[in-house]
């Protein structure tokens, strides 16, 4: 699975647990939202447990949140998953003997610092309520 979405999947389970709270909160029915396997969506809302994020109960589909949703943040969602947490990556086999081969990953590690730390802190601004204000908004705007 790729970083991105997993990191929009476990918003995603996020998002479906506030709006659909009184539904179908089984991970087969988060699994048809997302389009996903279900256990994809287990491993995400164990990870999202783990993290403090959720409270789950074995064998019962009452997953809930642990934090209000204006209390979690992108950049909380981020690092609760099991991933590489670079944003950016640079390529480590290049030609040590090349000018641009020997230079170009010290000036990227510079420069991609700058832009992730920017990327985290952006990151921490946006929580899980504005991201459900949103999709309600972009809903109610369809009828």
């Amino acid at each position: 699975m790729k970083y991105s979405h997993k990191l929009s999947d476990a918003i995603h389970i996020l998002a479906y647990l506030i709006i659909c709270k009184d539904g179908d909160l089984s991970s087969k029915a988060i699994a048809a939202s997302i389009e996903a396997n279900a256990s994809v969506v287990r491993n995400l809302m164990s990870d999202l447990r783990k993290a403090g994020l959720i409270n789950t109960k074995p064998g019962s589909a009452t997953t809930t949140l642990s934090v209000a949703p204006d209390q979690i943040t992108i950049l909380n969602v981020y690092q609760a998953i099991t991933m590489d947490h670079n944003l950016l990556h640079i390529d480590p086999k290049t030609n040590p003997q090349c000018i641009i081969g020997g230079n170009i990953q010290e000036t990227l590690n510079m420069y991609y610092a700058d832009i992730e730390a920017t990327a985290f802190q952006r990151m921490n601004e946006i929580t899980l309520q504005n991201i459900t204000e949103d999709i309600l908004a972009r809903e109610h705007m369809k009828s």
